[in-house]
């Protein structure tokens, strides 16, 4: 008799073994219609999954995160279904959940065209409606390659081969169609009615560009068809946003194949790069940082010492000269160490904190680089504080602080935390691993910082904290990290004279804020995509005349605003004001300074935003007593627009 103890606490007993689909209907007929799988123990189950002893049980929604995940990963089943009756020849590979979504991919003799989009669509839609019911069934290996075998389907094949002996193998069948999966899915089809295929892409198997070039398509599910309109309409913003798009009107950067995946800066992406970077050295000198700067290559020796060839021995770029081997640092953590390691410190040498603007490379698979968003040539705020063990927690809860400073004059404050532990696989005591967890936790909680935990997900060498951000699309970007460090220094040798005169090593914190310049920039670009602030605009200012004989006035104007260090463009051409005011808007230039003859006559400029908001005329003072305040507060509440 299984006592069956529910979300809320309560209990049900059963008079014999039951499954999830009658528990669901003993608690509530409702709740037996809406089930789409269940949770014993923790574990995620199908709706027929038998409970014959005791247990903690969960019925699964669509108004759960894991019954939203079981609905996409349904439907990309219900995809490849509607494809092999379509294309018969068609084969199929795999098909995960993703972030709002799901895809397929599949090999075929042609490319899929958007007309097929339509037809796969469709055919999902019949198939959905037959409510088809989905069961689970446990095959042998043998039986199982066969199976796929029979049907000429060869990646199937490939997979099973890859799976361990031990593992059982479960599969999936609705209709006439079959697939390898661990499951769990919905009990029939007809839970699968919110759904739509997005886009069609190019894959490699296993994303190896030495395999087969497959099809992928990809599609997005959802509980109702709200949420579904909502996500629609988010991805329609988001295609306007695109930073690459923005990057064009503004004239900020381009990339081209012969450097692919290294950035072209152009001089106005360059400012806002440079702006950031000086804000950041002004925040690392306020928080007690020496800059450095090391170098881009080092012997490949290094890396192997620091165990990061390991790690990034295919993504290292890697040369030869003289007979030596070296690689283009990826990182730079084992350089910074070289440099504590230049002479003897005392105890009270520590903290040191070291900083770098590091360039650093990574050989990315090229299918995965976008724009400024993935990249294999960037730069990071790195920095690594050496410390004794009695400065671990002080100098944790100072970065702390110090990240949460930087997020909020970026317009950032909607921050979410995570504590990454201890994986299976790492090194250290456990006495050293408890400690640590224990000392980053204690640096949140003593500020007050809500967190989560990330089971296992923790560098080999220590547990890491992982700060990611929400932007105005509630889409999240993990940016920065800090991480506790008892390994990489005691690997390259270095030391400090203790209180006691005996040689100890530091404890190295690895730590970044925004992460790389390349993608902090382009999430900036998305979520202010109608306007960067002001502070960080590559041009602030435009004064533009409207017939020739204003052209004085606007040029000392413009020398006059440049004076107060105001990056200020002078548009003289001759060329229509209407013109001129929506190329610039275009470009999203903050103000617009317009000069005419009343202007000129009254000492005055007739200012507009980007945005088409006149603001009327001003002085010259008044003028630049606005935009000294905008700067003092960094954009994020504009001088008589709070209200707005």
């Amino acid at each position: 008799m299984p006592q069956i103890t529910l979300r809320d606490g309560s209990q049900r007993q059963f008079t014999g073994p039951a499954i999830i689909a009658d528990i669901a209907a003993d608690i509530a007929p409702s709740l037996a219609k809406a089930a789409l799988a269940g949770k014993v123990n923790n574990q995620l189950v199908d709706t027929t999954y038998e409970v014959s002893d005791d247990a903690k049980v969960e019925i699964i929604t669509d108004k759960d995160a894991a019954g939203l995940d079981i609905i996409r990963h349904s439907t990309a089943h219900l995809l490849a279904q509607a494809v092999k009756q379509l294309f018969p020849q068609a084969q199929v590979t795999i098909g995960p959940v993703i972030a709002d979504g799901f895809y397929y991919d599949f090999a075929f003799s042609r490319a899929f065209t958007p007309e097929d989009l339509h037809k796969i669509e469709a055919k999902m839609h019949e198939l959905a409606k037959q409510a088809q019911p989905v069961t689970r069934r446990v095959m042998s290996r043998d039986q199982a390659t066969k199976f796929f075998r029979d049907l000429g389907e060869e990646f199937k094949v490939k997979i099973i081969d890859a799976i361990p002996l031990d593992e059982p193998l479960s599969f999936y069948q609705q209709g006439d169609f079959v697939d390898l999966c661990r499951g769990p899915h919905v009990p029939n089809t007809s839970k699968l009615k919110v759904f739509k295929l997005t886009k069609l892409a190019g894959a490699y198997w296993r994303g190896d560009t030495n395999n087969d070039m497959l099809q992928r398509i990809y599609g997005t599910a959802w509980g109702n068809k709200k949420e579904l309109t909502a996500y629609l309409h988010r991805v329609e913003e988001a295609q306007r946003r695109d930073h690459r798009k923005l990057a064009k009107k503004m004239d900020l950067f381009h990339l081209q194949p012969e450097a692919p995946g290294k950035v072209f800066w152009h001089p106005n992406g360059w400012t806002i790069f440079q702006t950031i970077a000086q804000y950041i050295r002004e925040k690392q000198k306020e928080y007690g940082y020496q800059e450095i700067n090391t170098p881009i290559m080092a012997n490949f020796s290094l890396w192997k010492a620091s165990g990061h060839a390991d790690k990034f021995d295919e993504q290292m770029f890697v040369t030869e000269a003289e007979g030596a081997h070296f690689a283009i640092k990826p990182m730079s953590c084992p350089l910074h160490v070289q440099v504590f390691n230049q002479r003897l410190r005392s105890y009270r040498d520590l903290p040191m904190r070291l900083a770098e603007f590091g360039c650093c490379h990574r050989n990315e698979p090229s299918g995965t680089l976008h724009g400024l968003m993935r990249v294999r040539a960037f730069t990071q705020d790195d920095a690594h504080i050496f410390c004794r063990e009695d400065q671990v927690l002080t100098e944790s809860a100072r970065f702390i602080r110090m990240l949460y400073a930087v997020y909020r004059d970026f317009g950032f404050d909607d921050i979410i935390v995570r504590l990454s532990t201890r994986p299976e696989k790492r090194l250290g005591t456990d006495e050293q691993w408890d400690r640590s967890e224990r000392i980053l936790a204690e640096a949140l909680d003593a500020q007050a910082i809500a967190w989560e935990e990330n089971p296992g997900e923790g560098a080999f060498y220590g547990p890491k904290l992982e700060f990611s951000m929400r932007d105005c699309l509630g889409r999240i970007w993990q940016l920065g990290t800090l991480q506790l460090d008892y390994c990489l220094p005691a690997r390259l040798g270095a030391v400090y004279i203790a209180e006691n005169g005996k040689k100890t090593h530091p404890i190295m914190l690895h730590r970044v804020i925004l992460g790389t310049f390349e993608r902090f920039i382009g999430i900036l670009l998305e979520n202010y995509a109608d306007g960067l602030p002001l502070w960080l605009a590559p041009i602030q200012l435009v004064v533009m005349n409207i017939i020739d004989r204003q052209a004085d006035c606007a040029v000392e104007i413009t020398k006059s605003l440049q004076k107060d260090g105001l990056r200020v463009k002078l548009d003289l051409r001759n060329e229509k004001i209407s013109f001129k005011i929506r190329q610039h808007s275009i470009a999203r230039v903050p103000y617009l300074l317009l000069v005419g003859d009343r202007e000129v006559k009254q000492g005055t400029v007739s200012v507009r935003t980007h945005a088409g908001k006149d603001l009327g005329n001003m002085s010259l003072v008044a003028l630049q007593q606005r935009l000294t305040t905008e700067l003092s507060t960094r954009g994020l509440v504009r001088v008589g627009e709070e209200n707005d």
